[in-house]
């Protein structure tokens, strides 16, 4: 999907949905845009798909840049009421990221979008690395912002990597740099020939957040 943000930046962002066995998991929830009918993007694309937006069990958070996570809450058009988007599932947001999303509310991060996450009872607030389920893990890699965290989905059959804006194209996974404009961009650097590694080895499928051309794949030498 190509939004225009601001009226003058073109952006290419798709949120991902994997399917497991115990769970519909919805990866970053994009801009938060809604169609000339009034639905929000999002939960259009989901029921072009077959997929109801209130079977959404797991909304995973990389980070709270409001291209990816504009989609996390919905005014309603008459009262201006916000409500979670995906209100049936638990939302997972590192708890230092949102932090800094309010102590840096303006540019990159919009606080109106998600502060409501701090109101409601399924949002798990994550620490460092860990484990969700057994079988999701994720890590904080402070590449692209200070508390950025990516995941790893294991569903038995396949391993399936989400880093967010840490590998957000596939152009990022073949050829060294550092971004200018990430937090640390030696750092994303870095994480990118380790997540390269990696996931050669153990056979990855990678999800690029903005890469619509070649969205997901695994790698190879």
């Amino acid at each position: 999907m190509q939004q225009r943000s601001g009226g003058s930046l073109l952006v290419e962002i798709q949120p991902f949905l994997v399917i497991t066995d115990q769970d519909y998991i919805l990866l970053d929830s994009g801009l938060g845009y809604r169609n000339p009918d009034g639905v929000l993007q999002i939960h259009q694309h989901l029921i072009n798909h077959g997929v109801n937006p209130m079977d959404i069990t797991k909304v995973l958070m990389s980070h709270l840049h409001k291209d990816h996570s504009g989609g996390i809450s919905t005014a309603d058009p008459v009262t201006g009421q916000r409500n979670l988007s995906f209100p049936q599932a638990t939302y997972y947001v590192n708890a230092q990221e949102m932090q800094y999303a309010f102590d840096n509310d303006g540019k990159s991060y919009h606080a109106d979008d998600i502060r409501i996450l701090r109101e409601r009872d399924n949002v798990v607030f994550t620490e460092g690395d860990g484990s969700i389920d057994g079988y999701i893990t994720y890590e904080v890699t402070g590449g692209h912002c200070p508390y950025h965290q990516t995941f790893l989905i294991d569903t038995g059959d396949d391993k399936i990597f989400f880093g967010g804006d840490e590998a957000p194209q596939i152009s990022y996974m073949k050829r060294r740099f550092a971004a200018k404009y990430d937090y640390d961009g030696k750092r994303g650097m870095e994480l990118r020939e380790q997540f390269k590694e990696r996931g050669i080895r153990d056979g990855w499928t990678f999800l690029y957040y903005h890469d619509t051309k070649v969205p997901f794949g695994k790698l190879t030498q």
